[in-house]
């Protein structure tokens, strides 16, 4: 995270309301890091006309009122803000949480398919997805539905050429180089190779999405025994 310099950073405008501040090209933990502290920063000092900041992989958006602050004035603010947080530069602290998936069959109907395409057995598949340990680089798609860095590239997956029309909440699924979790009922075209009953929205919590940038994952392998009591229970929930 030291490495990177203000001059680094490119600002441009997205409309009349926000500035995107972008840090880096390529996806990378450190990059992560530095977003995670710029938004902890913005959360502990925010500024008047400031309304919202959205993280993305590799950049900030920050939204503010127009008719209060000129872009100028903003780039110039998030500018300060940068040298201060680059000049004590700390890891965030993330929540650690593990999501029980019940793999294949009737929830996973694409487990197959990922194991084809990765010349591997399904039980070496799963075992590959459930070793490694994710982070939440962003939430976005649809609400609550995070975007997960870590999968092993030997089980990584084209998306279907076809979406489906309706993938149930708790699908967990493969594409490219990535792994997420379908956290509303809603279309996709991600290879599915499980699902869990854990909800990762849902509008009646204090915080409706479970999942934010920073945490780290785990997937655990449960039977489809253990699913129906985990569904039943409201596990995680």
């Amino acid at each position: 995270m030291n490495e990177l310099q203000i001059r680094d950073v490119r600002f441009y405008p997205l409309g009349d309301t926000a500035i995107v501040a972008r840090f880096a090209e390529e996806i990378s933990n450190a990059t992560h890091d530095l977003i995670q502290s710029v938004c902890n920063y913005l959360e502990e000092y925010s500024f008047d006309g400031f309304t919202e900041y959205v993280p993305a992989f590799t950049t900030v958006t920050i939204f503010y009122e127009p008719m209060t602050l000129s872009y100028q004035s903003v780039q110039a603010h998030l500018e300060e803000m940068l040298a201060e947080v680059m000049a004590r530069p700390e890891k965030p602290v993330s929540r650690f949480v593990e999501i029980p998936v019940v793999y294949g069959g009737i929830w996973g109907p694409d487990l197959d398919i990922v194991a084809s395409h990765a010349n591997l057995d399904t039980a070496e598949v799963i075992r590959l997805h459930t070793e490694a340990e994710y982070l939440v680089h962003m939430i976005g798609f649809a609400p609550g539905f995070p975007y997960l860095g870590g999968l092993n590239e030997k089980i990584a997956a084209p998306r279907k050429e076809i979406p489906r029309a309706k993938i149930l909440a708790g699908s967990v699924g493969i594409a490219g180089k990535q792994t997420g979790i379908y956290p509303i009922a809603t279309p996709g075209g991600w290879q599915i190779i499980g699902r869990t009953a854990v909800r990762l929205f849902d509008v009646k919590r204090q915080e409706p999405s479970l999942l934010r940038a920073g945490d780290r994952i785990r997937f655990v392998p449960v039977t489809q025994a253990e699913f129906d009591v985990n569904e039943k229970t409201g596990y995680g929930n």
